[in-house]
């Protein structure tokens, strides 16, 4: 799956709260139950379920079904966070356009607050 950079304009910090209740959430269940992912993210009115509808659309996270009711973080959801995280610590601003391709990654254009530009590699699993 590749990375649309464009879908990280629009996350709002509600989804990304929602993103990081299901990591939180993975360290003791394989599949995290919505209760589970209600109580972590603290968002009242449905607004988990909100934005788990806008994260299933972008393929962020997984919903399984079958035998247990839950969702699960897919590798674009992981960097997603990533980014997510690396834009906090203030060691990058944007995110560019793809520079190449590979067998096992993708490799991005990335600039940070004084303009300097660098390589970002995000691995595929």
């Amino acid at each position: 799956m590749k990375l649309d950079v464009n879908v990280l304009r629009y996350l709002t910090k509600e989804d990304f709260r929602v993103l990081t209740a299901v990591e939180m959430g993975q360290k003791n269940h394989e599949i995290v139950p919505m209760p589970l992912i209600d109580s972590i993210s603290g968002l009242k009115h449905g607004g988990a379920f909100r934005c788990l509808k806008t994260l299933l659309q972008h393929k962020l996270v997984h919903h399984e079904g079958q035998k247990y009711d839950g969702y699960r973080l897919t590798y674009m959801g992981y960097d997603f966070l990533a980014i997510k995280a690396l834009v906090a610590r203030g060691h990058i601003s944007g995110v560019g356009r793809q520079i190449g391709v590979g067998k096992e990654s993708d490799i991005f254009e990335v600039t940070n607050e004084e303009g300097e530009v660098f390589a970002l590699k995000l691995h595929r699993l």
